[in-house]
């Protein structure tokens, strides 16, 4: 009777146990059971599939009739000119979205929370947001439909009043440049989400000692904000490194054309073409395989490199 009413007692804390946590919140638990049985279905029941890699995969035969070659199929994909075109973009087009599109995303935070007029701050996050909800095919349509050589509405313009018409489109200097462009203004407004979260998790003391210590703006942004976001930063660095071989299908594919093939190949168009295209299985897979081994190993050196140096990390 005693400990009954000590439980009962304000403040007095007792421990939940993960039957009455099921219990009271299984409809939550429910809702989490699709999502977990997609994860295991296309994720971790996709893992055996891997040993095509390994094999010359026939897939009439399947993988009991299948030859075991080993390593070889990797050698002949770094042997592959397509592959290694493939790789030099998908490294080119990763960094230059690190060294560009990454710091966007913090500057925009930092603008965004100097903005003091309520609604249009509202407002301009808004508009910033709303191109990360568009599939990249309404984005490839958009960007052909502006900046197309001969039709597009930019160069339709440029003419109209005497200037040359650019390639944006067609050139291969000019198409790496769309290609940055396009992937920073849409993925901008949603990275900056992120710090804005943190941003508004510093404490408002700081600031109110700063502006009695006479503190420009500026220098609040750059001895406190910034500072206080340090963490964060370092996290989302880490989370981008570690996918420095990454590049989803559908923007190349949208935005690339035949005149820019060169530039335009990666990873991901590299492993759809020679899969589904050609029915080259296994060295589509030794790609994918590849690629998420050499995104492991970033990652890891990533955080690393990062705990000994600023002592900052994921794990």
């Amino acid at each position: 009777m005693a400990k009954k009413n000590a439980a009962n007692v304000v403040g007095v804390k007792t421990k939940t146990t993960w039957k009455q946590a099921f219990k009271r919140d299984w409809q939550l638990y429910l809702l989490l059971l699709l999502p977990l049985i997609m994860v295991f279905v296309f994720s971790y029941g996709a893992y055996p599939g891997l040993r095509m890699a390994f094999m010359d995969y026939k897939p009439a035969k399947g993988y009991a009739g299948s030859e075991w070659v080993g390593m070889k199929t990797f050698v002949k994909i770094f042997k592959d000119a397509d592959f290694m075109r493939a790789l030099r973009n998908s490294i080119v087009f990763n960094l230059a979205d690190l060294i560009i599109g990454f710091p966007m995303p913090i500057i925009l935070a930092l603008m965004l929370n100097e903005i003091r007029a309520g609604l249009y701050k509202k407002l301009s996050q808004t508009i910033l947001y709303l191109p990360h909800f568009l599939s990249w095919v309404i984005i490839g349509g958009l960007v052909t439909t502006l900046f197309a050589t001969t039709s597009g509405l930019i160069n339709k313009g440029l003419t109209s009043i005497g200037l040359p018409a650019v390639p944006w489109l067609s050139d291969n200097g000019w198409w790496i440049f769309m290609y940055v462009f396009v992937t920073v203004w849409q993925g901008i407004g949603w990275g900056a989400i992120v710090y804005l979260s943190a941003i508004t998790g510093i404490d408002q003391e700081m600031y109110e000692a700063a502006k009695v210590d006479g503190c420009s703006r500026f220098k609040m942004m750059t001895k406190i904000t910034l500072p206080s976001i340090r963490t964060t930063i370092v996290i989302m660095l880490i989370l981008r490194v570690g996918g420095m071989m990454s590049i989803g299908f559908e923007k190349p594919q949208m935005l690339k054309n035949v005149m820019v093939n060169e530039v335009g190949d990666v990873i991901s168009t590299f492993i759809y073409r020679y899969g589904i295209e050609n029915n080259k299985f296994a060295i589509s897979t030794a790609g994918g395989l590849l690629q998420s081994v050499i995104n492991f190993a970033l990652v890891m050196t990533a955080n690393s490199l990062s705990r000994k140096i600023s002592d900052e990390s994921i794990w």
